[in-house]
């Protein structure tokens, strides 16, 4: 597909992106240096040359018409504008053009090791991977191969790990399946691109189909829990208030509901003792006191006793030092330890149905296809992936995929006098809360929180207007400080399916009175960071729309009011995906009853943040944990009153 000629305007584009500029004083070779110098050129067309056949045409398409323009001749300053007339042309090539420029950007600053970390004062990985051994062996079934369970459990994230541990404890037979791969402290080598390959869904941040949100999500065994910043936040009281009242999770709003929140805190051991606050955080934290806002520290599923600062800066790439208590250091040890069997690399591609009721799943792994024969199936494959399953299978009734949520994020990248060291301590060491009720104080607000340090997804988020003032903000990267508004969004998306049958999230950001709190949100981090005395701050935006010391700060604040919450506008992010096969008493508008099992299938069961009626306003580990929980005892009630209804009959014939 990408001919030599090709070839040629596609590595042209990436040093248009990222030119040589030569300045008298450039110490590092930060401004000399190329996307050819650093090999980001070679790295965008392997990517594309990975990327499916239809995008691939369109890449082809789009470097065919930069070649009729006789892109590779012209100035830079021409090449830019080219590339920007191609971006207002249509959305096709508005999308193809922010592929390449986002692409070049990310390798460019993120290819390890990278040349421009000595200008933005970050050391890179802190040590080689250790030699730990996997306490965990995976089934390798052959193709063909039949297994049996008690119960199959598709996903081993924060959700499944639960939920195959108490059922293994309680002496059911538990396979688990898992679609990623399986990677512990020996694999972790600390780097960005190695780390979003391996452990993200779809190899790291992902569009939605119609590119409103980039997503992140884990995909590995253990599931976000791996790779996830270890924010610890209990469900709040309104939401279990609202589930029980509007939803007939009624026990989630009583004492009983809090037992299953306790024994999770426990297991994955959650402290306040290893939430020290980095030099960003400190910054802006320090600040909110000033103005009187509402904030805490943050309790993290972290071991002290293992407990490094830097390498806890690392941690969305794999936890080296063990610290971090994910389900794949807990609870699916326990399941291990109590018989329990899994299989990696296995994707799940139906879930089979027998006499209308659960009859196990059908897989495949890296060896062909595999049969799961089980009278309960589990459903725990994250939101982006559940719905899918059940689509494929064609169960779960009409809200299957509906009401996906996602805490949209906006973020605003504020620059400070001296270096921030954001790279340094736990992403999430502190919360401001002072703005969790929302514009209507009914529980629909946002959450401030920092975020993890990286250098090409940083790079790569910050908007492209030309190559010299993208790269004047990412030579003051040092000092840099950003913060997101954390949604809890009212409206919502949907998860539909391929020709493939592959999971097609579709998310546009349009309830008034969520647009009202993201803006509203937007311009309370442009605040917080002008009172801690930013020099410069800008919304990550189309245009990167900025202020700096001396300008207006209402008319800035103003500007940012206006900003689109689309593509070709603020740029969104989600790492929490929920709702889209969620509990409830209507089987119009929930896939699952309020105890989590499917309203039209039984014992097919719902058990990760896809069963959320309404989004949690909080990251949302704790709250998929301990409904698991509940899940969890539910089905073993259900076992209980099945197997004593069976012996009863016994007894009677």
């Amino acid at each position: 597909m990408l001919d030599e000629n090709r070839l040629a305007v596609l590595n042209c584009v990436c040093d248009t992106i990222v030119p040589s500029l030569p300045r008298e004083s450039d110490p590092t070779g930060f401004w000399s240096r190329s996307a050819a110098d650093t090999g980001a050129d070679q790295a965008v067309a392997q990517t594309i040359g990975e990327m499916p056949a239809l995008d691939q045409a369109g890449m082809a398409e789009l470097l065919d018409g930069l070649a009729m323009q006789n892109f590779t001749a012209l100035s830079q300053a021409s090449r830019e504008q080219i590339l920007t007339n191609m971006s207002l042309a249509n959305r096709q090539a508005a999308i193809g053009v922010g592929a390449l420029t986002q692409l070049t950007l990310f390798f460019h600053y993120g290819l390890p090791p990278n040349p421009a970390w000595e200008q933005f004062g970050f050391p890179g990985p802190t040590s080689p991977p250790p030699d730990v051994e996997k306490s965990i062996h995976p089934l390798s079934p052959a193709d063909g191969e039949a297994l049996e369970a008690d119960v199959v459990v598709v996903g081993s994230g924060a959700g499944g790990g639960v939920i195959a541990a108490r059922l293994a404890e309680a002496g059911l037979r538990v396979i688990v399946l898992e679609a990623g791969g399986y990677f512990n402290e020996a694999d972790f080598d600390q780097t960005e691109l190695n780390g979003f390959a391996r452990m993200y869904w779809r190899g790291g941040p992902t569009y939605t189909a119609d590119y409103n949100v980039s997503l992140q999500a884990g995909s590995c065994l253990g599931g976000g829990t791996v790779i996830n910043w270890t924010n610890c936040l209990k469900p709040k009281p309104w939401v279990r208030q609202e589930w029980a009242d509007e939803y007939g999770l009624e026990d989630v709003n009583t004492p009983d509901f809090d037992r299953h929140v306790d024994s999770v805190w426990e297991r994955i051991k959650v402290n306040d003792q290893c939430s020290e606050l980095n030099q960003t955080q400190k910054t802006w934290i320090d600040t909110a006191e000033q103005l009187g806002w509402s904030w805490h520290k943050t309790d993290r599923n972290w071991d002290p006793e293992k407990h490094d600062p830097r390498v806890a800066g690392l941690m969305g790439w794999g936890d080296q030092s063990g610290a971090k208590q994910s389900t794949l250091k807990t609870y699916l040890e326990d399941a291990v330890a109590n018989g329990a069997e899994i299989i990696v690399g296995c994707q799940a591609e139906r879930v089979l149905v027998e006499n209308g009721r659960a009859a196990g799943v059908e897989a495949i792994t890296e060896s062909g296809r595999v049969t799961i024969r089980a009278p309960r199936v589990v459903v725990a494959g994250g939101a982006l992936e559940s719905p899918a399953l059940l689509l494929r299978s064609g169960i779960g009734g009409p809200a299957v995929g509906k009401h996906l949520r996602l805490h949209p994020c906006t973020l605003i990248f504020a620059s400070y006098a001296d270096d921030q060291e954001a790279w340094w301590g736990p992403p999430h060491a502190a919360v401001v809360d002072q703005f969790d009720q929302g514009l209507e104080n009914d529980g629909y607000g946002f959450l401030i929180e920092g975020a993890q340090y990286t250098t090409g997804l940083g790079g790569s988020a910050i908007p492209f207007t030309t190559a010299e003032q993208h790269r004047e903000v990412m030579a003051g990267y040092a000092n840099g400080s950003i913060t997101i508004n954390l949604t809890r969004e009212r409206g919502g998306g949907q998860v539909l399916i391929d020709g493939d049958g592959r999971s097609l999230p579709l998310y546009s950001l349009d309830d008034p009175r969520d647009i009202a709190n993201v803006h509203f949100g937007l311009e309370q981090q442009v605040r917080l960071h002008h009172a801690a005395g930013a020099n410069q701050i800008y919304a990550l935006a189309t245009g990167m729309p900025g202020w700096r010391v001396g300008d207006d700060l209402e008319a800035f604040v103003d500007r940012v009011h206006r900003i689109p919450l689309r593509a070709g506008g603020a740029k969104l992010f989600s790492a929490h995906q929920m709702g889209t096969c969620r509990m409830g008493s209507d089987p119009e508008t929930s896939v699952a009853d309020p105890r989590g099992e499917l309203h039209d299938t039984p014992e097919v069961w719902i058990g990760d943040g896809s069963a959320f009626p309404t989004p949690s306003g909080t990251n949302p580990m704790i709250t998929i944990m301990s409904l698991a929980s509940r899940t969890a005892e539910k089905i073993l009630e259900q076992a209980d009153a099945t197997r004593t209804a069976g012996q009863q009959t016994e007894a009677a014939a």
